[in-house]
């Protein structure tokens, strides 16, 4: 974590607001959080598990929920996510006979029993929560033994020309503090789950300008957060302080903003607990 730790502390009843308010515009911005998504779909190819109960952990609008179904024809699908305006969303999802059940809580404090899932499937919602040892605590509790989790989540290098931009500028903090990979991997460890997989790619979204960058980020719902944020209004000549310190990372007439994807993913150990060892796969090389 950078320094000054606090700072970066995220609150999350301002976090739930903001999603809140931008159930409305999350699809049409969110284009990055679909591929990832499908790319971790893409995954479970690789796994034979036809699971019967599965859980969608920050289920935004509702897209993946949608495809988890399809998926699984016999599955019981159930979304979970902090924002009920999302939820509304979600629970026009899948066919007339086959659809989401909500659920509006927190990932931290799940609201289901013991063992109610045997596939926990998470896009992008991890770096929303500040310590995973109490988050991958629940989530092994509310699987089943010898069940899948199945998560993305943000690294350290996401936003990257954005914060320095910010920093150039003022003392506050405006981005997230996002966890390493090897962070992620060690709290699956800490939490005695069953050969824990991480790996992470770079991909590059490309603007022509900074603000339309900080309007998908407003249309996400992903606002500045922070216990350091600024508190009062950000002027425009700020804005256009940040602006300049952007160009410095203009090539090809574009803007790039960097995310570092980190994938994970676990097993509920059916008898003894992880061995200890996290499997740590090659970083792709940044997307051109």
């Amino acid at each position: 974590m950078p320094d000054h730790a606090d700072n970066y502390r995220l609150d999350k009843q301002q976090a739930r607001l903001a999603f809140e308010r931008a159930a409305a515009t999350y699809d049409e911005a969110a284009a990055l959080q679909s591929e990832v998504g499908d790319r971790m779909l893409e995954r479970l190819d690789l796994v034979r598990l036809q699971p019967t109960r599965v859980l969608d952990l920050g289920a935004g609008t509702g897209e993946f929920s949608k495809a988890l179904l399809k998926r699984y024809r016999k599955a019981n699908v159930v979304a979970l996510d902090i924002a009920l305006n999302m939820l509304r969303h979600t629970q026009n999802r899948g066919g007339w006979l086959r659809k989401p059940a909500c659920v509006c809580g927190d990932g931290e404090y799940l609201p289901f029993a013991n063992d109610s899932f045997e596939l926990i499937f998470s896009n992008l919602m991890l770096q929303w929560c500040m310590d995973l040892e109490p988050v991958f605590t629940e989530l092994r509790r509310v699987l089943a033994p010898g069940g899948l989790l199945m998560f993305t989540t943000f690294g350290p290098d996401t936003l990257r020309e954005l914060r320095a931009s910010w920093e150039a500028v003022d003392g506050f903090t405006h981005v997230n503090a996002f966890i390493d990979l090897h962070d992620v991997g060690d709290a699956l460890v800490r939490t005695h789950w069953a050969e824990p997989v991480m790996d992470a790619e770079r991909i590059t979204v490309t603007y022509r300008e900074v603000r339309t960058l900080m309007q998908d980020l407003k249309h996400l719902g992903a606002h500045n957060v922070t216990a350091g944020r600024p508190r009062g209004l950000t002027g425009r000549y700020r804005l256009q302080q940040v602006e300049q310190a952007y160009e410095v990372f203009r090539s090809d007439g574009v803007l790039p903003a960097s995310y570092e994807v980190v994938y994970g993913h676990a097993w509920s150990p059916a008898a003894s607990p992880a061995t200890g060892q996290v499997e740590v796969l090659l970083t792709r090389p940044p997307s051109e």
